[in-house]
């Protein structure tokens, strides 16, 4: 490696970033892969498929139809809360991998697909659904491997959303908050 490219190397956390969002994007290559992420993608926007999950389950589950629609406004409040971070921060997506999919804004810091999904899995987990996390953090690697978001961008999106919820917790399930 000469110095010229090595000097043109992002370096710390950032390099880390820059890396692990390359290999992950990678993957994407495959297209099983690239549809898998497309999807999830999709249904993470806006915290589409988490509100979605916090109705259907208010009407599945009638005695704690309270707490699965709080449940549904935590992950949605996550979601805004980051959208707002994202204004202030002003981190620009990468642009050193092509993305997979389409994005709402040109800011990356936090992704708020991983907030929702986060608040999601922390609210919907307590009330028994176990599919929930899963769902949730393949949402959150769909964002590396379509390539719209570096792995710090999932972090402190996640750790916003999982915090929500947890603040929210005891709203959720009708005590105070």
């Amino acid at each position: 490696m000469d110095d010229q490219h090595d000097l043109s190397r992002p370096r710390g956390l950032h390099g880390v970033d820059h890396r692990i969002v390359s290999a992950l994007r990678a993957c994407g290559a495959d297209p099983r892969v690239a549809g898998a992420a497309r999807a999830l993608s999709w249904a993470g926007e806006h915290g589409a498929v988490w509100v979605a999950t916090g109705l259907a389950g208010a009407v599945v589950d009638r005695p704690r139809r309270t707490a699965w629609l709080r449940g549904a406004a935590l992950t949605a409040g996550a979601h805004a809360t980051s959208s707002l971070v994202k204004r202030v921060v002003r981190r620009p997506r990468p642009a050193h991998v092509e993305p997979l999919v389409g994005t709402v804004g040109r800011h990356s810091f936090p992704s708020s697909h991983a907030a929702s999904a986060a608040a999601a899995a922390v609210a919907f987990g307590a009330l028994g659904a176990r599919a929930v996390p899963p769902l949730a953090a393949a949402v959150c690697v769909s964002r590396l491997v379509a390539g719209v978001h570096y792995p710090s961008d999932v972090a402190a999106g996640a750790a916003l959303g999982a915090l929500a919820a947890r603040l929210g917790a005891r709203w959720m399930t009708g005590g105070t908050a």
